[in-house]
């Protein structure tokens, strides 16, 4: 099947509970958003599946195949929310580095085809973002997790980071997290929310007042 799962995930730093038995599917060809406050849990959980962080319980299957860490099985991909690649490293390298299927396609986009000798590090802060992620959302992986991706970024940014999740959905699931909730709710096939510990599935503005994301609505 073309799916992953994490189930009863389970979490605590020192006394505090952070997850509590959680639940989160990603099929190929949707974008699921996870929606929280900070703290709640949302990168815990992404490391979680990658395999970053090892849990005090979890039952994660990818492809009906249980997995204990996310990145062994070369099927997962995690963008974090700081930038992972050396700032020393040209783009011309960091492509081979990190892509081989879709290679190809990631030289046809403006922002490596005109600045492959240059390092990444040179690059600004917004289009070093979006360098990262779309080297993960390009990577081989066929379920990608990515972090934040749209924090700090300029609106054009974010389309162009939507415009190649959109390119590449057919062959591939993601994971999104978001403080932006009206890109989250927009743009995912589903969105959930964790709170207290827990996932709550959210369809509109109304549910994320139920449960205390967003201030209720006077009238």
């Amino acid at each position: 099947m073309d799916e992953f799962f994490i189930d009863s995930a389970q979490h605590s730093f020192g006394e505090r509970k952070i997850l509590n038995n959680v639940y989160l599917k990603c099929c190929v060809g949707e974008v699921v958003g996870v929606l929280g406050r900070n703290g709640c849990g949302k990168s815990t959980l992404l490391k979680i599946i990658f395999g970053t962080i090892k849990p005090y319980y979890k039952h994660l299957r990818i492809d009906d195949k249980i997995v204990q860490k996310g990145f062994l099985s070369g099927k997962i991909a995690y963008l974090s929310q700081s930038f992972f690649i050396p700032h020393y490293l040209k783009l011309a390298t960091v492509i081979k580095l990190y892509t081989n299927k879709y290679q190809h396609l990631l030289l046809e986009l403006p922002i490596f085809n005109a600045h492959l000798n240059e390092r990444i590090g040179n690059l600004s802060g917004g289009n070093r973002r979006l360098a990262e992620a779309l080297l993960i959302i390009y990577s081989d992986a066929k379920y990608v997790l990515l972090d934040e991706p749209f924090s700090q970024l300029s609106p054009l940014l974010i389309e162009e980071i939507k415009t190649n999740i959109n390119a590449m959905l057919s062959y591939k699931g993601f994971v999104i997290t978001d403080h932006y909730y009206q890109h989250v709710l927009n743009y995912a096939s589903r969105t959930i929310l964790l709170h207290n510990g827990c996932n709550y599935n959210i369809n509109n503005l109304e549910d994320l007042q139920l449960h205390g994301y967003l201030p209720a609505m006077l009238h």
